[in-house]
């Protein structure tokens, strides 16, 4: 179940704050209580949101982490399962929807790879948290050549790609969806965890993967636990896994299906 989010009920919040509070009806903190819920607040120039259970640093996208700086300098390049199994080779960059962008992780890989991506979230406060952290990166003289690479739409996937017509389809289609977690909570990674209470408990939506094959022009491209079955149900036509991740390659009809992925 998805955790409430408030702001703090302090005439000095800033104006980014209170506006989002009022364009997603947020409430403010009630006096006294500490136990459950997500902060939203606006900090060190930045968007950020944290729990009021646990005693932790505040959550905030952040392109420019050592985590991200690690995996673009040392995570494989475009040998890499991610680039492999979403098409890069050679001087192919193909042009990518991410339809569950999250905080957005993959999705500036592959850019930082040369690929154009659309990012779509559906979720209002997750999509401000991004679009925060898109905007501190593109002020950033390292990373602003990268995210210029990445546009992001607030909507549903699915009537996003429905949408799409002739030049405007994307080569592939990428899909992170979540799933159920298995094993100590505490096991989860912190931005995961956030993730969830945002959202609540995941829902399998049974028709994006199927929009997502009639509009991708080579492949769709899914992400999942090594170990998981294919989503759906529904075998993948290669396979491209790492230690703990898997990703399952649906090759479409709409152009010439490229090679298996080695």
């Amino acid at each position: 179940m998805a955790l409430p989010v408030y702001i703090f009920p302090d005439p000095g919040t800033h104006p980014a704050v209170r506006r989002l509070a009022t364009a997603l009806s947020l409430p403010t903190l009630p006096p006294g209580h500490t136990h459950n819920g997500l902060v939203l607040e606006y900090q060190l120039e930045r968007l950020q949101i944290r729990s009021l259970a646990r005693r932790e640093k505040p959550w905030f996208v952040d392109f420019g982490s050592a985590r991200s700086s690690y995996r673009r300098a040392f995570g494989g390049g475009v040998r890499q399962t991610l680039a492999r199994a979403i098409g890069i080779r050679g001087c192919a960059r193909p042009h990518v929807v991410d339809a569950t962008a999250g905080w957005g992780r993959d999705a500036f890989v592959l850019a930082s790879l040369g690929c154009a991506v659309d990012l779509i979230e559906r979720h209002p406060l997750v999509a401000e948290l991004l679009a925060d952290g898109l905007r501190r990166a593109a002020e950033s003289a390292h990373l602003a050549q990268i995210v210029q690479r990445m546009r992001l739409y607030r909507c549903d996937a699915k009537d996003y790609l429905k949408g799409l017509t002739g030049n405007a389809l994307p080569d592939a289609v990428f899909l992170d969806p979540m799933y159920p977690h298995k094993g100590k909570t505490a096991a989860v990674k912190k931005d995961l965890r956030l993730l969830r209470e945002l959202l609540g408990d995941p829902v399998n939506d049974t028709q994006l993967l199927e929009v997502a094959c009639a509009r991708a022009r080579a492949r769709v491209v899914v992400k999942r636990p090594k170990s998981a079955a294919p989503l759906l149900g529904r075998a993948p036509d290669a396979q491209v896994a790492s230690a703990n991740t898997r990703y399952d390659v649906y090759f479409t009809a709409l152009g010439t299906l490229p090679n298996e992925p080695q």
